[in-house]
Order: C-alpha cells, then structure tokens, then sequence
C-alpha cells in the first residue's frame, strides 16, 4: 500500500485504511521566520501510542505552533511524504527514519516512542521441541508437517521482520537457504491476527495488540520469546524531526509534550486505554489488558534504543535499503532531549 494515506478521522485499528487527507503547508513560516505549523506524521499502531495521548490529553497546547496530525497506514509512504516536504516531524520505525536519513533528507531522530515491543509467536506445538533442539525443531518440524514453519510479519526490513530474522540467524537459522523455514510478508498487524486465525501461519513477530488479541481468543499460537529475551534495548518506533524543526525551540517542546505522554501512559493506564480504543479503535477492555504486557515499554529518552540500532542499521545495509550502515552519530540527536 505504498503512497496510501488514510484519513484523519478516527477508525477502527481492523479496517482497511484508505482516501487521503491534505493537511496544509509543513513548516509554514511565520511573521517572525519561525515554523508556525508542525505535521506530524503517524501510524495507527500501539508503538505511536505517545501521539494519541497528546493529541486526545491537549499537550500540543504547550507547543507554539499548530500541530496537525496525518495518519499513513506505512512507513515507505511516510518516507516519499518526508523526502517530498510535506510533513514536519515522523513518529514510524527506525528503519523507516534510516531511509530517510541515508537518502540525505536534513533529518535526526530525536526521541524514541518504544523500546523491545516485538515478540516472537509461535505454535504451541512448536515450544517443546524448540526449547530441546533450539534452531534445528524447524527441520523437525518440516518433517513432521510435511511442509515448512511459515511466519508471517510485516514485509521485509520492517522492525518486526529485521528483529524475527536476527533471531533466526542468533539460532542458526537462515531462512534464505533453509528449506525449513519460510517467512511470508504481511502488511498490516490487523492482517497478521487474522493469518494467524485462519491457520495461515504457524508463527509471527510482532507487537501488541496481536498477542492481546490471540490470547483472548483461545489461539494456539502463543509468545515464544519477547524482544527483551532476544535483543534487549530493541528499537522500533521512533520520533524524527526535519532539521528546520530540529533546530527551533518547537523540538524541546514537542519533546517535552512525548515525556508527559509517556509517563501518563505508564500511570493512567485506564485513561490510555481510551485513548488507544478513540485513536486506534482496538476496545478499551482489551488495550487495557495490553498495557499490562511485557512489550509495552513506552520510553522517549532515544538513548534507551541507542545500543541495539546498530543491529538494524546492519540489517538495512545488508538489504540494500541503505546504502551503508549508518552510525548511530547520523541517526540520533541527543541534544533535544537533554535541552528540553
């Protein structure tokens, strides 16, 4: 769905995105010659949850511009609308902001939005005799099934897919050359649930809400290993600023604004809950019962992710989306946060 915008307006989490929505001018200048507008581009995922808290809480109040808010249903869509000026600020994956980065697009990362969200699912089936054979019960597996182990997760050099191959390639396994294995791209966490509900794929790497959702219907296809067990520090979503905002007393503010919701995420978990059922349209009941899992790990201090990016960035060189791994000098900006 690359290029594809979704409207706005609030929507279910499950429902087909589509339509576009034009928002105004990003950047505009003011009187003055200082941003007098900030768009902020987003995903209705639970690794944006800070945007929903301070758009639903009036946060942006604090900050001296008007913040309007685009909602991408990808993060490749995200990219051409950062590398074509018309958004201000990126709340999407670290490989997604690399992109941006690498292209030599005047842009940094300048706060994190969550740390180790992704878990490793799998059959039920499965955990026994990987927990005895470790990466060799997918050969086992195979033969028994007459067929490969099929994960399904988002399309290749997402986060869930990068995090998914590491850990394959931490167990000796090589889904390019091992028939055993076979990885099937999903677009969409709702899209995910739903393979994983019909018996399309024996496993996946994702965040919430889906393991929410599979253990409250009953599925046989339960956490494995979590993103801490795997690579602590993990990054995922992440908060990038053009260099314009970057630069101007908007980023310390803005900044500012995604601590608040951080901390009112981790103590007002209720009230969070209705901010993800009104913003992202997954039921009150349920999100709450997510907030409680171990990968929702809401942070904004970019330091947080800053040891394990390199892992990714390895990851989007060696898939051709970068042209050579970036340092974490070129990716992050330290300096908003601790100024804020």
């Amino acid at each position: 769905m690359h290029g594809t915008r979704a409207p706005t307006s609030r929507r279910s989490f499950l429902a087909a995105a589509g339509g576009s929505a034009t928002l105004g001018l990003a950047g505009c200048l003011g009187g003055g010659g200082g941003l007098d507008e900030l768009t902020v581009a987003h995903m209705p995922i639970y690794p944006d949850l800070q945007w929903y808290v301070m758009e639903g809480e009036g946060y942006f109040s604090e900050v001296d511009a008007e913040v309007t808010g685009q909602e991408f249903t990808d993060g490749p869509a995200i990219v051409k609308a950062f590398g074509g000026g018309d958004i201000d600020v990126a709340m999407f994956g670290i490989v997604p902001a690399m992109i941006v980065i690498d292209r030599d697009i005047p842009a940094q990362v300048t706060a994190a939005n969550v740390r180790e969200p992704m878990g490793i699912m799998t059959a039920e089936s499965f955990r026994e005799p990987f927990e005895a054979e470790g990466g060799d019960a997918f050969a086992t597996w195979a033969e028994e099934n007459g067929r490969p182990f099929r994960f399904g997760t988002f399309p290749q050099g997402s986060v869930p897919d990068v995090l998914l191959r590491y850990w394959l390639q931490e167990n000796g396994v090589d889904p390019a050359s091992n028939d055993a294995v076979e990885i099937i791209e999903i677009n969409g966490a709702s899209a995910v649930w739903q393979a994983i509900a019909n018996g399309e794929i024996d496993g996946t790497s994702i965040m919430e809400p889906v393991p929410t959702i599979a253990r409250a219907e009953g599925s046989s296809v339960t956490m494995l290993r979590t993103a801490a067990e795997i690579l602590p520090g993990q990054p995922a979503a992440v908060t990038l600023m053009s260099d314009a905002v970057r630069e101007s007393p908007l980023a310390a503010q803005f900044v500012e604004q995604h601590v608040r919701a951080t901390e009112f995420i981790g103590e007002n978990p209720d009230a969070t809950a209705d901010h993800v059922e009104s913003g992202i349209g997954m039921p009150a009941d349920r999100a709450r019962r997510a907030l409680d899992s171990p990968l929702s790990n809401f942070v904004t201090d970019p330091r947080e992710i800053a040891e394990a990016t390199p892992v990714f960035s390895e990851f989007a060189a060696n898939n051709g989306q970068i042209e050579e791994q970036l340092s974490n000098e070129a990716i992050f900006d330290f300096e908003v946060y601790d100024s804020r």
